[in-house]
């Protein structure tokens, strides 16, 4: 298994996050994305706007979009 993302660019975050169904909605101090699901709900996600994301935040992330590891490991290859 690959092992998780430590400091990663920011746009290397997004790629793989969008791969999933995230959109970026708005860019500031943190950037908003968020991915309508099939239920009709919406899952929103918030990042700092770094340029480089740590790992412990990028887990975080992904625990907050109830992205599982190995899914989000898969998108990030892709990207």
């Amino acid at each position: 298994m690959p092992t998780f993302p430590v400091d990663v660019p920011k746009v290397r975050v997004i790629k793989p996050l969008e791969r999933l169904g995230f959109r970026l909605i708005r860019e500031g101090p943190h950037l908003a994305m968020m991915r309508d699901n099939p239920d009709g709900t919406q899952t929103s996600l918030t990042i700092p706007n770094h340029s480089d994301i740590r790992g412990s935040t990028l887990r975080t992330i992904c625990v907050q979009a109830s992205i599982a590891r190995d899914e989000f490991l898969k998108a990030y290859e892709e990207t």
